[in-house]
């Protein structure tokens, strides 16, 4: 396993925060603010999920 590198890691930082922007913005409420903010963190999850659902692993 490679270590992470400071370039990756400003990226994963950029996406946080637009990550974080998008879900804020879309929330109607505080809680669904939070809610959003925890999206935010986990989003290369969701991004990886939906790599492997299309490729079908």
């Amino acid at each position: 396993m490679q270590p992470c590198t400071p370039a990756s890691g400003a990226v994963y930082g950029l996406g946080l925060i637009g990550a974080a922007i998008y879900f804020i913005s879309a929330a109607t409420g505080f809680w669904m603010g939070v809610l959003g903010f925890l999206k935010a963190i986990v989003w290369p999850v969701f991004l990886v999920l939906e790599a492997f659902k299309s490729l079908g692993v």
